[in-house]
């Protein structure tokens, strides 16, 4: 394995932080890291408040609504119980990584560990109580495992609209220059974008290549946020002392090693800190796992598992769920297929073969939103002004109500809830090896890259959040997907 030397001038200190090596200079305490350790000292505090009056309103409801049998205990014991209860959750979620600074993707893995280690902990709970001889009742036990991780959901985002607001003020930033306009580049940018809570700001995109200067690259049309310019290259400490910025991101994995040292000079001289995208000098074809073990950075290969009982209750879970939200969704259905009659000519529901698991093909069914006469095997429309779209589709589209018939699919089990988005076989014809990868698994309605800013650009061109859901999908990530899911649909976008 090659190294990097730095000069001895260098302090070696290294962290990590959204996957880059993070290479400090000279140690001095921050504005910005004094404002995060205050955030997660009054979020570990907020969630101790939140866990222990959770589990005191689940006991206040089962008093009040008398159900099941009633077993009193003492105010002071449930607020002992739960004081208790909170501190052991609080270390578990603190064991999970809830409380690191690069917890982001999409705060879905920030509900997932909420769901997680509710469960976990109440299943703790409820064995130290049977070994303790003290009797839990079973439906206060279900209003806690209902109200522990909504409460803290809430109480995560009320603190997630807090620090967006103080971090849009200027408290707590971090200006970040990315070097690389590249797909690796507009990569760290939509992460940094789309994690406002990690307080880290790109202020600036620098690219050695002349005729991006100027250039607008990273539209993120779909979320409406701002684009960057690209300024041309090199990457100097009068550049960074002149934008103010605080952390260098290489976004060129296979950057040259003079031209590397040549940005972490020039960056150590401006008082800023570097991270870099590690090469990758494995191949991409492969699944590699990445583990930081006491400053080595180790890769192994590791094909995503198969779990039996994962597969089985997500199976159960996709045809219940898919049959209750069809039996509720029954007057949508009617009201929609009359609307698009009168709209325009052509059908109601869109047929369409997809590439489902193992790359088997399957019938699609969507809503009609685009003329009758549109290509039915053409890429998907980018954004709303494509004349092929329908006065009526352009609403259905904003509100993924055309998604609607894939219900169907789910229920009879060519798809599922949650999963990667299936494409078209003319698209799939065109995969390398590393966009098979998605076919490891049945595709879903809904998923981290549909949640993502990156939905305005072509799947396949997009892959890492379906290949992050491969490798470490679970129970409680799909319902996170679906909770996200949902509060992205009624904001309409």
């Amino acid at each position: 394995m090659s190294t990097v030397q730095f000069p001895k001038a260098v302090d070696r200190d290294e962290v990590l932080v959204l996957g880059l090596r993070l290479i400090k200079g000279r140690s001095k305490v921050s504005e910005a890291a004094n404002f995060r350790q205050i955030i997660v000292a009054f979020e570990v505090s907020a969630d101790l408040l939140t866990i222990a009056l959770a589990i005191r309103c689940g006991y206040l409801i089962y008093t009040v609504t008398s159900i099941g049998n009633h077993v009193q205990f003492p105010v002071r014991f449930v607020w002992a119980a739960g004081t208790a209860f909170a501190v052991v959750m609080v270390l578990m979620l603190d064991r999970a990584g809830a409380y690191r600074r690069g917890n982001s993707l999409l705060r879905v893995r920030e509900t997932e560990q909420i769901l997680r280690v509710s469960a976990e902990a109440l299943v703790a709970a409820l064995a130290v109580s049977f070994f303790a001889h003290v009797l839990i009742p079973r439906w206060l036990l279900v209003l806690c495992l209902i109200l522990v991780p909504l409460m803290l959901f809430i109480e995560k985002t009320l603190i997630y609209l807090l620090v967006h607001r103080l971090h849009s003020r200027g408290y707590g930033n971090e200006r970040v220059l990315i070097y690389g306009a590249g797909c690796t580049g507009r990569r760290v940018f939509s992460v940094l974008k789309g994690s406002p809570k990690l307080g880290l700001v790109p202020v600036l995109v620098v690219d050695d290549d002349p005729t991006k200067a100027g250039s607008t690259l990273f539209e993120m049309a779909y979320e409406r946020r701002p684009s960057a310019r690209i300024m041309a290259g090199p990457v100097t400490r009068d550049l960074l002392f002149a934008y103010g910025i605080d952390l260098v991101i290489v976004a060129i994995p296979a950057i040259g090693r003079d031209s590397f040292l040549n940005i972490v000079e020039e960056a150590l001289a401006a008082n800023a800190r570097v991270s870099f995208v590690p090469s990758q000098f494995l191949s991409s074809d492969s699944w590699v796992d990445y583990r930081d073990i006491d400053g080595i950075l180790l890769a192994s290969f590791a094909r995503p598992c198969s779990r039996m009982s994962y597969e089985v209750a997500k199976r159960a879970c996709d045809f219940a769920g898919s049959l209750i939200l069809i039996f509720l969704s029954g007057p949508i259905f009617v009201l929609v297929a009359l609307l698009i009659k009168l709209d325009s000519q052509g059908p109601v529901f869109f047929r369409h073969t997809r590439v489902g698991r193992h790359g088997k093909p399957f019938t699609m069914y969507k809503f009609r939103t685009m003329r009758s006469e549109a290509s039915a095997y053409d890429y998907s429309p980018r954004g709303s002004d494509d004349p092929r779209i329908t006065p009526l589709g352009k609403f259905l589209r904003k509100s993924s109500l055309d998604e609607l018939p894939q219900l169907f699919n789910v229920m009879e089990g060519k798809m599922s809830l949650v999963g990667p988005r299936p494409e078209m076989p003319f698209i799939v014809e065109q995969y390398l090896e590393r966009h098979r990868q998605r076919l490891e698994v049945k595709p879903g309605l809904t998923g981290l890259w549909q949640l993502s800013g990156d939905r305005a650009f072509l799947i396949h061109e997009n892959i890492e959040y379906d290949l992050y859901y491969i490798q470490h999908r679970n129970f409680f990530m799909d319902l996170a997907i679906l909770l996200h899911t949902s509060i992205f649909a009624m904001h309409g976008t």
